[in-house]
């Protein structure tokens, strides 16, 4: 498992309160639902690099032909 950071977060309590429901909800802690809504807002807005996408943006290498110009 991937080592995880410890943070503090603050909320106001009517955040909390939303996110406590929304997490029982889904049968997560508290912690789990907001990790879940961070990382998914994190893909939806293109700022977490899927292993795939990490491959393809490596760097290139030097033989590859480079595109015609003109």
């Amino acid at each position: 498992m991937a080592e995880r950071k410890p943070f503090l977060l603050r909320l106001d309590p009517d955040t909390f309160a939303a996110l406590q429901r929304w997490a029982a909800d889904d049968l997560r802690s508290m912690n789990g639902q907001a990790e879940f809504l961070l990382r998914r807002a994190l893909q939806d807005a293109g700022r977490l690099p899927t292993a795939k996408k990490a491959v393809e943006s490596g760097p290139k290498s030097e033989a590859e032909p480079l595109p015609p110009s003109g």
